[in-house]
């Protein structure tokens, strides 16, 4: 079996490309968020299709994430190689089109029953602490969302830099958070789905 020599130089030469994509996706991403083709002149119908699909994205993700890290668990390094690559894949799927989504559609607001884009008293009585809860879930979604960009990459230039002992420790903290991610994503659709204007 072929020995790898660990690259820490790999590492070095990736540092300010994950400092600057870490940056740069987040900012991006919110700016895109707030961008509205129709406010351009542009007559687009909004992709409601789009939702249930990055939702069915993210539970996928999820799921690979955890068959991912079984893999290395029972020595598959290059399963597992192959399904971590795969999940990043997904990751930046989801946002593409949650982006595309969002540049098409107004957001929906949790409770707005009547979808006027406004939660009256009584829509908001009615749903009680579940809003709090909504709002708490969907909070550390976004917070640890942009949080896990760095810490994948780096976790991924580690592993292709053959620095696995400095990759498994990063990990550690990178699954649990990815997987978080990736779950509360699906949680949030199905919280949020009533409130969609069809």
């Amino acid at each position: 079996m072929e020995q790898t020599t660990p690259d820490h130089g790999l590492e070095k030469k990736f540092n300010k490309f994950i400092i600057a994509v870490s940056i740069i996706i987040p900012v991006v991403v919110a700016i895109l968020f707030g961008v509205k083709l129709k406010d351009f002149g542009y007559d687009v119908e909004p992709l409601s299709f789009l939702p249930p699909i990055y939702a069915t994205i993210n539970g996928m993700t999820a799921v690979v994430l955890v068959v991912a890290v079984r893999a290395i668990k029972n020595g598959n390094q290059k399963a597992h190689e192959k399904l971590m690559t795969f999940a990043i894949c997904l990751s930046v799927a989801f946002l593409v089109m949650y982006v595309a989504y969002h540049m098409t559609a107004d957001s929906a607001v949790y409770g707005d029953t009547n979808h006027d884009g406004i939660l009256s008293d009584s829509e908001k009585s009615t749903v009680g602490m579940t809003r709090g809860l909504y709002l708490f879930i969907l909070f550390t979604h976004i917070l640890l969302s942009i949080a896990i960009i760095p810490l994948v990459l780096i976790t991924y230039v580690r592993a292709l830099a053959q620095t696995f002992d400095r990759h498994r420790k990063l990990a550690k903290i990178t699954f649990p958070i990815w997987l978080y991610v990736a779950v509360t994503g699906v949680v949030v659709y199905l919280m949020i789905s009533p409130y969609y204007a069809h």
